[in-house]
């Protein structure tokens, strides 16, 4: 009598997700780091930035007590980070303090740049510097342009050829010629705390993919903000 024919083993593995990049497919890239409605991990929340004066200060020490909206912009160069912290600035601290939020700002230039990028911008919240892109990358920030579009931002006022020669005179007048951060590296939003709560993360997949600053705003119970002139706040 035959023996009976062995069970089928089991069929090949789900193909990986590809991406059409100039004419050849190419996976694409798993996320990496941690998503929404996970915790921080310990070891991210004591990982350090620094300060305009170059102290040292513990990332979860920065909304360990209370909400914070935590912006990680590309670099200090970039015309598009300039012009998107520029509304940043026009945010009332009153309307913040009123929902018991706090708004951080993080490059990853070294410190020296914090002062004069205030200054060019005329941001007074909490700012910081990761130089190392320790924080970005433990948080999956990503590097390089992603193809996909992010539509026309309401932030930025510059075309990409303004935009560019303003920051190419910036980085040869500025007294460090440096571009201020990796160029490659794109930024991100959260809304972290208190604690290591992580209640929402965007990570930018190319420099115009930063989240509008009025939906983020919405999330945490701010009201929206007029960024076409002074600050103010559209009362509805």
């Amino acid at each position: 009598m035959a023996e009976p024919a062995p069970a089928p083993g089991p069929g090949p593995g789900p193909r990986p997700v590809t991406q059409q990049v100039s004419g050849r497919a190419v996976p694409a890239a798993a996320p990496s780091g941690p998503e929404r409605g996970q915790p921080l991990s310990a070891a991210v929340a004591e990982l350090p930035v620094l300060d305009a004066s170059g102290r040292r200060v513990p990332f979860g020490a920065l909304f360990r007590e209370r909400r914070a909206v935590v912006v990680f912009v590309r670099h200090f160069l970039c015309y598009i980070c300039k012009e998107y912290v520029e509304d940043l600035a026009k945010i009332p601290k009153s309307v913040l303090q009123e929902a018991d939020i706090t708004l951080i700002v993080i490059g990853q230039s070294s410190y020296h740049h914090i002062e004069p990028f205030c200054k060019l911008t005329g941001y007074s919240h909490e700012i910081y510097v990761d130089p190392e892109r320790e924080i970005y990358k433990k948080l999956g920030m990503k590097r390089g342009e992603g193809i996909a579009s992010s539509g026309k931002s309401p932030h930025i006022k510059s075309n990409i050829l303004s935009g560019s020669i303003r920051s190419l005179c910036r980085a040869v007048t500025g007294p460090l010629f440096d571009f201020q951060g990796d160029p490659a590296q794109q930024g991100g939003t959260l809304i972290l705390g208190p604690g290591n709560n992580i209640h929402f993360i965007h990570r930018d997949r190319n420099r115009l993919d930063h989240k509008p600053i009025n939906s983020v705003l919405q999330l945490v119970g701010v009201q929206h903000v007029d960024f076409t002139s002074r600050p103010s706040i559209i009362h509805v």
